[in-house]
């Protein structure tokens, strides 16, 4: 090296041999293993994205209304989680228990609350009358209700029904039914709560013939199923729930509830339910004691190891035969025992989206892909998490 810096001939060959260093370098690293931390990335960001969506709607399971007698929690009248798809055009059969669906209704914070003017529809298709309840909007005969919301009908009594708006006129709302029948169509004008819905399905979406496996996901009656995350190939739901059965807190004469522990009040000693699927003073949730002739729990104690206030994993048989609400007759009954939920435990797995990416078909790899290389394999990923829903615990 000269006193004053190097030659331009040293320059130049001091840069060709850190050039000629940095290609073998290179050269010596297996481009291969950008490829797989891209695709590691993107799975765990499919993961974070599924169980983003999941949670924020399993968390608000139940949420009720927040004005009017039948306020509080959605599960002090009716189940407002169901381990079936429900509320669409193309519902399960009542009484169906799926691992990978669930569907979870909870009314979002609107003003669309009141109570009906009229009596409920007696067809699925119908106008109805809304009354102008304290919290309404003054200036808004309609309540807050527009045209495409969402909409549920339910009452002291536990029944039921979803709708979707299709027109609003002053304070009559042209509705339709999310479903093929009724519930039960004389809800009665005053006493019946109508307010905005939120209803929405998961679901795992699983078809081998076109290789698609997605998290499925719809809002409301007349939307449509859109994919929520690609190449999902297990979704999982467990329940658990209050091992110990309902109970009256008060009675069910006073006007305003809630008026037991959960699940939907019995009507007075002596009278029916709407419905007329209980004898007089029953339900779905409560029967009357042979012996001392006064309401007791329809359901039994459930067996828990870890004591009395302990959570216990409800199984499927427990959540699919009964008894029935609001009656066994009904097109749109549920199991009385969904009422117990107070948890969901959630599976999630995905894979590469990389054909290339996946070994053969094993513990590792749900669906096999072309790897011959062990380390051009990425194996599948799954996180397993619980959501206890607010307003039910």
């Amino acid at each position: 090296m000269r006193p004053n810096g190097f030659s331009i001939l040293e320059a130049v060959i001091g840069m060709a041999l850190m050039l000629t260093v940095t290609a073998v370098a290179i050269a010596l690293v297996d481009p291969a293993g950008f490829d797989v931390q891209l695709e590691r990335t993107d799975m765990q960001q499919r993961l974070r994205v599924a169980a983003g969506a999941l949670y924020k709607d399993l968390v608000m399971a139940g949420a009720g209304a927040y004005r009017g007698a039948n306020r509080g929690s959605l599960s002090y009248y009716f189940a407002p989680i169901l381990p079936y798809r429900q509320g669409t055009n193309h519902d399960d059969a009542a009484g169906t228990f799926k691992t990978d669906t669930i569907t979870v209704m909870y009314v979002p914070p609107t003003m669309a609350q009141t109570t009906l003017a009229t009596s409920g529809p007696l067809v699925t298709s119908a106008d109805i009358g809304v009354n102008s309840d304290a919290g309404c909007p003054s200036s808004d005969a309609a309540c807050g209700f527009r045209d495409g919301m969402a909409a549920l009908l339910f009452d002291a009594s536990g029944d039921y029904d979803t709708f979707t708006i299709t027109n609003v006129q002053a304070n009559v709302l042209h509705v339709e039914r999310t479903g093929s029948s009724l519930t039960y169509a004389d809800y009665p004008p005053n006493t019946t709560s109508l307010v905005q819905l939120a209803s929405i399905l998961y679901y795992l979406k699983s078809d081998a013939a076109t290789r698609t496996y997605q998290l499925m996901s719809r809002e409301g009656g007349t939307g449509a199923d859109v994919p929520v995350v690609d190449h999902l190939v297990a979704l999982t739901f467990v329940y658990y729930g209050d091992p110990q059965p309902p109970r009256l807190i008060k009675a069910s004469s006073d006007p305003v509830g809630p008026w037991t522990t959960y699940g939907p009040p019995p009507p007075a000693l002596g009278q029916q339910v709407p419905t007329g699927g209980y004898p007089a003073g029953e339900n779905c949730a409560f029967t009357i004691d042979p012996t001392s002739g006064l309401q007791t729990s329809r359901l039994a104690v459930i067996d828990s190891s870890g004591g009395t206030s302990a959570l216990v994993q409800l199984t499927s048989a427990q959540l699919s035969d009964g008894p029935w609400c609001p009656d066994s007759l009904s097109a749109n009954r549920w199991d009385a025992d969904l009422l117990r939920i107070r948890r969901i435990g959630v599976t999630l797995r995905v894979e590469s989206a990389v054909a290339a990416l996946r070994g053969p078909a094993s513990v590792l790899f749900t669906h096999g892909g072309t790897s011959t290389s062990g380390n051009r394999r990425l194996p599948d990923q799954q996180i397993t998490f619980n959501v206890s829903p607010r307003n039910l615990n």
